[in-house]
């Protein structure tokens, strides 16, 4: 990735389709809603990204909550496991 420019190297992708979705993607730029077709595109492809890494992590988080046993989380729950985390982390930080 460009650390300037916030890109990858660009490369190219020819696509068909048909006279009436060209038509709507042409429609899209028109309205300034895109500045071009790739522009349209690339915005499609990152939303569908996205899309795919909230259903990955939903399905993480359901697999999660249907493992293992039901803890009853106060606030005595995360000052133990703050604790802990801040052993583990003293514990890395001295082997470095």
């Amino acid at each position: 990735m460009n650390p300037i420019l916030g890109f990858m190297d660009m490369t190219s992708l020819n696509i068909s389709l048909p006279r009436v979705l060209k038509k709507y993607v042409e429609g899209q730029v028109a309205a300034g809603t895109y500045s071009t077709p790739s522009e349209y595109v690339r915005g499609l492809i990152r939303e569908d990204q996205k899309r795919q890494a909230r259903e990955e992590l939903e399905a993480a988080l359901l697999e999660g909550l249907n493992s293992g046993r039901v803890v009853e989380v106060k606030p005595e729950y995360w000052a133990r496991k703050r604790k802990e985390l801040s052993e583990r982390h003293k514990l890395a930080k001295a082997r470095n």
